[in-house]
């Protein structure tokens, strides 16, 4: 599956533990940690209600996070509908064990944007959501204990070249003080990035630490690994 645009389009705490292979106990041991790009997740603003007696701050950042309420939700509507409406021509390309069927997908999907707007004035005004642009970030070097990018990198292969990958890669490790987890490692078309060779040449030339991991979640068939950058 390949989109046209880049969707407006969130997942859920519950789903981000699982395709970055994070439990939330262990959380507790980063106190800063961003979400980028964000999109319509609800992962700050449920992040940000189980962390209250502690010392974690979450943020997300997103080019659209500038735009008001009533756009956010008519665009994280429409792009619901466009992405599940993909995904229903070629449903045979997705493991179902976890959403079971469409409209569960659509459910997850939509608790995610509501999550995510019941949060969003508030989080604005406490800076928590971010107006920034892959692949130059507003944040200084090591920022973040915790840097997460989701559904976006290679998910978009189709749509930005190698050179975007790489400074974007690069920019999100600059931002990080602990640790990088990037989800999935495969294109929207189901195949394995195709220049995942050359950004691990360039990582190891950098002598950036990474590892490939396996996570216990799989939606689009063989998105089941993450890739993992280590600031020692």
């Amino acid at each position: 599956m390949k989109l046209d645009r880049v969707a407006f389009y969130g997942r859920t705490l519950s789903e981000y533990l699982l395709f970055f292979n994070l439990a939330l106990e262990q959380l507790k041991k980063y106190s800063k940690i961003i979400d980028c790009p964000s999109g319509a997740s609800s992962f700050v603003a449920e992040i940000s209600d189980y962390v209250k007696n502690t010392k974690i701050k979450a943020i997300g950042c997103d080019p659209l996070f500038d735009k008001n309420i009533d756009y956010l939700k008519r665009k994280g509507q429409e792009d619901i509908s466009y992405v599940v409406e993909k995904v229903k021509s070629t449903t045979y390309l997705y493991n179902w064990s976890y959403y079971k069927t469409l409209e569960n997908l659509m459910d997850y999907r939509k608790l995610a944007l509501t999550k995510f707007l019941l949060d969003y004035r508030k989080g604005q005004q406490e800076r928590r959501y971010l107006k920034a642009n892959l692949p130059k970030l507003p944040f200084d070097d090591k920022s973040f204990d915790l840097v997460l990018s989701g559904h976006f990198l290679f998910t978009y292969a189709n749509k930005f070249d190698f050179e975007f990958h790489i400074s974007s890669v690069l920019e999100l490790f600059r931002i990080s003080s602990k640790e990088v987890r990037i989800y999935p490692i495969q294109e929207g078309s189901l195949k394995p990035y195709s220049f995942m060779k050359e950004l691990i040449s360039e990582l190891k030339d950098r002598r950036i630490d990474y590892e490939i991991l396996q996570v216990p979640f799989e939606f689009q068939r063989g998105s089941n690994k993450i890739l993992r950058l280590i600031r020692n």
